[in-house]
């Protein structure tokens, strides 16, 4: 697996984060406070679909 990275949108005070790694053809989600508490993992299409979508939606 890749390194993890914060998402940009998370905020300054580390409340609400989530951070991303991406391995192949798949990204793995979790909150950055549980590093070791339950991820998500879903397929690079779907996670594509999905900031397409935030992307747009966003404002």
């Amino acid at each position: 697996m890749s390194a993890w990275f914060k998402s940009s949108y998370s905020d300054n005070d580390a409340a609400a984060c989530v951070e991303i790694s991406t391995l192949s053809h798949t990204v793995h989600i979790r909150d950055s406070k549980r590093k070791d508490g339950p991820r998500i993992t879903i397929g690079a299409h779907a996670w594509a679909t999905f900031i397409t979508y935030a992307a747009a939606s966003d404002g």
